[in-house]
């Protein structure tokens, strides 16, 4: 992991600039180079592992759901993809779009999938003939593309990299479940491995994916106050079977439309675990998904400390990702390196430690040292390991706890955004109108219709007219 040409170079302060801060972090922990082609990425050795982390997480999951993965091909020939009508009017601006090969135009143009609903929706309707051959469940990792006007690392690109969940079924309630489900799913990932606290719930209309009936969402708060959608679970109905004539035969040999779902987290999570655990010395990395989860590190080259750097190892590999950093660069460096790259814990071992029996063991969100005694290293790295998780969920879930508030007027809700930022819940119509109306006064947004929320009509805070919902609103990425 640490083979990558590596150059320390000065960190923004987070609270002066955020923006530069995450930049630098980004930059500074080797985690990507830009592409030649603008909104592309190059992942480095060290910023895809931490994605192929993320990936078998998540892939344990969905094979508990008997989900299968597959893969579909890149391209959608422009005549099936202007099949579904919502579908087409959302991604269309975001279309990259094949016409030649070659010196040849292509008679039919093609885009390269912004996601794969409609390539699957028609291979479905070309295998699906009985109740039998359902429920399908299909996932797949790959990349898409989507033209953007602005791009940042990992937030926003014209490529990036995900998994993207397919599944069609006998009825509406299977495939409900199945929608939530998968919710559950990025729910408990980002809480219990990436150390995310998030909120659930449902898309207004003017934020649901288009095509989907109902769209649910995890969304979590950065350091800055600014929400990031994190990863979505969407109920389609009959919306795309319909559109593509997907049909099965019944238990009462009768034809009807089957109903679907689609779901999608994609490397914009790695994002999220930047901007709601790193600080002013680089990353700080979940154990979960750090690529190394303990470095031991030598003050010097010598026999002894040598032994003793490999018996630890030994010992820590049966449960723990172990790295012993052999490089010739200098032990200061060493040290600030596995800060940036945010390594949960670093092993220091020295001649005066090793007289006593002891070795340093320093955790990296603390950034505090302990002596402890050779024999005890293994039950202290395994409590430290948990009390470092534990440790970095509670700092993101107090920003998040005291960055919630509530507004009933538009007046309350633009006084509460010039002073902090965060979510904001507000007695909302649900009309895209309004929202559209609150986008443009105030450039935010709603993030969601909260579960756990009682929904008590009111009146909305923008529009006055009669609301239904208590919605989350936010600035966000």
């Amino acid at each position: 992991m640490g083979k990558d040409n590596f150059k320390i170079e000065k960190i923004t302060p987070r609270d002066v600039d955020f923006a530069k801060w995450y930049t630098d972090v980004i930059k500074n922990s080797n985690l990507v180079e830009y592409g030649a082609v603008k909104g592309t990425m190059i992942y480095k050795p060290y910023g895809f592992a931490i994605w192929e982390n993320i990936q078998k997480l998540v892939d344990v999951e969905f094979k508990k759901l008997k989900v299968d993965n597959v893969y579909f091909p890149l391209l959608i020939p422009k005549s099936l993809f202007l099949k579904e009508k919502a579908h087409v009017e959302g991604f269309a601006p975001e279309l990259w779009t094949v016409t030649q090969t070659g010196d040849n135009k292509l008679a039919e143009p093609l885009y390269i999938r912004p996601t794969s609903e409609v390539a699957i929706a028609d291979f479905w309707a070309k295998n699906i003939k009985s109740h039998r051959d359902l429920p399908m469940k299909y996932n797949q990792w790959v990349n898409v593309m989507r033209a953007e006007k602005t791009t940042r690392p990992f937030l926003r690109g014209n490529e990036f990299l995900w998994q993207e969940g397919h599944t069609v079924h006998a009825n509406a309630d299977e495939a409900l479940k199945m929608t939530l489900d998968i919710l559950g799913v990025y729910k408990r990932i980002s809480q219990d491995k990436l150390m995310i606290p998030v909120i659930t719930g449902q898309k207004t209309e003017h934020e649901k994916f288009a095509g989907a009936k109902n769209t649910y969402t995890i969304e979590a708060l950065m350091h800055d106050g600014q929400s990031l959608q994190s990863a979505t679970s969407h109920y389609f109905d009959q919306n795309f079977t319909k559109a593509f004539n997907v049909k099965f035969q019944n238990k009462l040999q009768k034809e009807e439309f089957a109903y679907s779902t689609s779901w999608g987290l994609s490397t914009r999570i790695m994002g999220a675990i930047i901007m709601c655990h790193a600080d002013d010395f680089g990353l700080v990395l979940p154990s979960a998904i750090a690529p190394i989860q303990v470095e031991i590190i030598k003050i010097k080259d010598d026999e002894k400390i040598n032994k003793v750097a490999d018996d630890i190892e030994t010992k820590l590999s049966k449960h723990f990702k172990v790295e012993i950093d052999s490089s010739d660069k200098s032990f200061g460096f060493k040290i600030s390196e596995a800060e940036i790259k945010g390594i949960p814990l670093r092993v220091e071992i020295g001649l005066r430690d090793l007289e006593e029996g002891c070795v340093t063991i320093s955790r990296r969100d603390t950034r505090t040292k302990h002596k402890v005694k050779l024999v005890d290293v293994e039950k202290y790295v395994a409590d430290e390991i948990k009390a470092y998780d534990m440790n970095i969920y509670k700092n993101a879930e107090s920003n998040l706890n005291n960055r919630i508030f509530k507004a009933n007027t538009i007046k309350e809700y633009q006084d509460i955004l010039k002073q902090n930022q965060g979510f904001v819940l507000v007695p909302f119509c649900g009309a895209i109108e309004c929202e559209a109306d609150v986008k443009q006064k105030t450039s935010t947004n709603s993030r969601c219709i909260p579960d756990g929320i009682e929904q008590t009509a009111g009146k909305c805070f923008n529009c006055n007219k009669e609301s239904k919902y208590r919605v989350y609103f936010a600035r966000a990425y």
